[in-house]
């Protein structure tokens, strides 16, 4: 864990790693929707022969991503999360999922604005579906770093991963909670951040940095972090599981639709367990009030104020 606490965005640690890979491997080429970063000037000045910006037509930067895949180049395809998503869905279904399972298509759509983290654009810009639809595709990776250290790390995984990959990054700067842990393995898909007695938080994304707030706060909490929502290592997870009597699931997306709940309730149904499992999220309505993240949190339940009731009344 880190004390110093540096602060920087998924999106500018991510560019700033494939800028390096670009300078070493040709076979790299960025793509946007007409999508900024302060980090994407320079790749776009240094590499203008593979940078392409399609223009605000997500629907056509999944075809072209998909084109030179096809031709054997490793492909990065960057734009706002809830629009790559959603509105390129179909495209992403039948050009990478489809295709993938026939011919390598190394394609890495990388979406920002995961969750509430456009907090103030309203409900368009907001993402809470965005888990549930791309953990549906077959042939398919979806990756949910909680810090920008995370972000930097699943490069070089991207570049040797030869399927298409979802990354949902948070817009915000964060905190760093990873720094020099060596016995990380982002191919399992989760770290066990602390080790509790009854009750452990599993969080994704965001929603790590208050599950770990909570419980230095009650102590003897157990926090995990998953950041492989689809291509997670489920038997080693367990038997990180097993050992607690509750478990408390909380994302910054739609519960019981298909999520990180989800994900943990299958693990939980074929090792037959009988922890209790208590779900937290967002419930089947959109967000339309407008205010701070943490204004939005607390209208919704998922405040540490409230985090910390549920676990106080589950050990009970």
């Amino acid at each position: 864990m880190n004390t110093s606490n540096p602060i920087k965005t998924m999106r500018d640690a991510f560019i700033d790693r494939i800028y390096e890979r670009m300078e070493k491997n040709n076979h790299i080429f960025f793509l946007t929707g007409d999508f900024g970063a302060p980090s994407l000037d320079k790749l776009k000045k240094k590499f203008s022969d593979r940078f392409i910006n399609v223009g605000i037509a997500e629907q056509n930067l999944i075809n072209i991503a998909t084109g030179l895949a096809l031709e054997g180049y490793i492909v990065y395809a960057y734009a706002i999360s809830s629009f790559l998503t959603m509105r390129a869905y179909e495209q992403i279904r039948s050009n990478l999922s489809i295709s993938s399972q026939i011919k390598s298509v190394n394609v890495n759509l990388i979406g920002v604005g995961a969750g509430l983290s456009y907090d103030m654009s309203g409900p368009t810009h907001h993402c809470l579906e965005d888990i549930s639809i791309m953990r549906l595709l077959p042939n398919f990776v979806t990756f949910s770093p909680s810090d920008w250290k995370l972000a930097e790390s699943f490069v070089d995984y991207s570049i040797n991963t030869k399927i298409p990959k979802y990354c949902r990054f948070d817009s915000k700067p964060l905190p760093l909670l990873y720094e020099d842990v060596n016995d990380l393995n982002l191919e399992n898909g989760f770290y066990e951040l602390l080790e509790g007695e009854k009750v452990c938080l599993l969080s994704t994304g965001y929603m790590t940095h208050r599950a770990l707030s909570v419980a230095k706060k009650l102590g003897n909490i157990g926090v995990v972090d998953v950041f492989m929502l689809k291509s997670l290592n489920e038997k080693l997870l367990f038997e990180i599981l097993k050992k607690y009597e509750y478990i408390i699931t909380i994302e910054e997306a739609f519960i019981n639709n298909g999520g990180l709940d989800n994900s943990v309730l299958k693990i939980l149904w074929d090792y037959q367990s009988n922890i209790k499992l208590k779900r937290m999220g967002f419930n089947d309505k959109h967000v339309f009030e407008l205010g701070s993240r943490d204004y939005l949190h607390k209208l919704n339940n998922l405040d540490e104020e409230n985090i910390i009731k549920i676990i106080e009344e589950q050990i009970k």
